[in-house]
Parts: C-alpha cells; sequence; structure tokens
C-alpha cells in the first residue's frame, strides 16, 4: 500500500512540475483579464454616471428617438472624454502588465541600461534590463522600438539551487 502512496505522489509531482509553466502563464493572464474586467466596470460605471445626469432622449415624430450623441455639445463633449479617460485605462493596464514578473507577478525594478550608440557594433544596440527583486528573472528591452514588441523575458531558475549546490561543491576545511 505504501508503494501505491508513493508512485501516485511521483506522478502527482511530475504533473505539477510540468505544468509549472503553464500554471505561471495562467496567473500572468489571469492578473491580465482581472485588471481589464476591473477597467471595464469602472468605465461602464462612468458611462451610467453620465447618462443618468441628462434627462431622457428628445422625441420626434411619434415613436421616433433621436440620439443625444449628435445633437447635444455638451454630452458629446462629456462622452469624448470618458472615452480619453476608457482609454487611458486600457493603457495603463497593458503598460502595467508589461512590466511584471511572469512568476511572482511583482513589479520588475532596477533598470539597467546596456548597449551603446556609438559602439553598436561591439557590445550591441541599446537595451534597457528590468529584475525580478526575487531574482525570478529578467526583462530585456530595446530601447528603440522599429518593430512589434521586441521584449525578451529570461528566466533565471532557482537562485537557492545554485547557491546550494555552489556551497555542496566546496571542499571542506581542514
Amino acid at each position: 500500500m505504501t508503494r501505491g502512496v508513493s508512485e501516485s505522489m511521483s506522478r502527482s509531482e511530475r504533473k505539477l512540475s510540468g505544468g509549472g509553466k503553464r500554471l505561471m502563464g495562467v496567473r500572468y493572464w489571469g492578473l491580465f483579464v482581472g485588471k481589464l474586467g476591473l477597467a471595464g466596470a469602472i468605465s461602464y460605471g462612468l458611462l451610467r454616471l453620465i447618462d443618468s445626469y441628462w434627462s431622457s432622449p428628445l422625441w420626434f415624430f411619434g415613436n421616433v428617438r433621436a440620439p443625444r450623441f449628435g445633437l447635444d455639445l455638451v454630452y458629446t463633449s462629456v462622452v469624448g472624454l470618458w472615452f480619453l479617460v476608457s482609454a487611458g485605462l486600457l493603457y495603463l493596464c497593458v503598460l502595467d502588465q508589461r512590466y511584471r514578473c511572469r512568476v511572482c507577478l511583482r513589479r520588475l525594478r532596477m533598470p539597467i541600461e546596456t548597449g551603446s550608440w556609438s559602439r553598436m557594433l561591439l557590445v550591441g544596440r541599446p537595451r534597457i534590463e528590468y529584475i525580478c527583486p526575487y531574482g525570478h528573472g529578467t526583462l530585456k528591452e530595446e530601447e528603440l522600438h522599429l518593430s512589434g514588441a521586441d521584449n525578451e523575458w529570461t528566466e533565471s531558475g532557482d537562485m537557492w539551487e545554485e547557491l546550494c549546490a555552489a556551497s555542496k561543491d566546496a571542499e571542506p576545511r581542514r
């Protein structure tokens, strides 16, 4: 019976270790979807608040209603401002998500500029590297954006395993 338990534990451990990257991806994108949902709820609430301040739409002949959007200048201006605020919230969600650690979801810190324009052939194009404060990885971002997303996430692995391995390899003192 103990053998079956140990076999099932090893299978479950294998499932967890194999699905770790998938779990990290779900957490990363789940946070993004949550932020977008919150921004959408805020935008919808602002639009409902704006609509509550104006009276009902104008009625023309019989059952025909005229929209407020094109006929009322103040309402159209306020809705235009609402659109700008909503677009700004969307931009902030994307910008915040871009500079988060893929493992622990904390903000990346310590921007380091590497490369040089004057020595581009020797050391490469200028980049900015952001580091996770817990050592999970680095985000390398091009300083000049010529095409789409040139961001490169590099995982560092487990920092503690590397440190312990270095201490195990050391010779004992005499």
